[in-house]
């Protein structure tokens, strides 16, 4: 689904960018000037950069239109998301494709979510009830990272952080492979985002 002209939408210091770089001509844009500086040096001119709010429809490119976006882990920062999805409609070429990973599960919200800025986290049928009322039809859907919701509830809901341990996150990291050649067969009942293609028809 990654081709032609991809726009990543909040590129942060650009972890991601330089991947997309291989599958087409990219356009990275965040909100804040210092993680677009950080993107620039990774992406070494590979991927045009600026400043650019899909909240608000403000973009550092004139009316350009893009094959592919991806949203990573954006959306829930984003106050006004259904605007914000409406713009992204906006922005894609006729039969372009919008990748969105969000995290799961409303009643797994707590001040973990609250300390890194997210407005919420989703369930799966409303979020696709707004994608289809904007005009997306759906290609995928699927529940990611069943660890990880474990993990997510035990921090927030039992022992109460306020915060993401790094010693946790570093024990996360070398568990939450072991899980990925099942989920990818079987799709886990629960888990800590959701991944979702959609198409804008013409």
């Amino acid at each position: 689904y990654l081709k032609g002209n991809i726009l990543e939408v909040g590129c942060g210091i650009g972890n991601f960018t330089p991947f997309l770089t291989k599958y087409g001509k990219v356009w990275a844009i965040d909100v804040e000037k210092d993680y677009i500086d950080e993107t620039k040096k990774k992406v070494d001119g590979k991927a045009l950069t600026g400043i650019g709010n899909v909240e608000e429809g403000k973009y550092f490119f004139d009316n350009r239109k893009f094959n592919s976006i991806t949203c990573i882990n954006v959306l829930e920062h984003i106050e006004n998301d259904k605007k914000a999805l409406r713009n992204l409609f906006k922005l894609l070429e006729g039969e372009g494709y919008l990748i969105l990973l969000v995290p799961a599960h409303p009643n797994l919200f707590g001040e973990i979510d609250t300390s890194i800025g997210h407005f919420r986290r989703y369930d799966k049928d409303d979020l696709l009830n707004i994608l289809k009322n904007i005009g997306f039809t759906i290609l995928s859907v699927r529940r990611l990272n069943f660890l990880g919701a474990i993990g997510w509830w035990i921090a927030q809901k039992i022992l109460r952080e306020k915060t993401v341990e790094e010693e946790r996150v570093k024990i996360f990291n070398i568990l939450a492979p072991l899980t990925l050649p099942l989920e990818n067969i079987i799709e886990p009942p629960f888990g800590t985002s959701i991944l979702l293609i959609v198409q804008k028809k013409l």
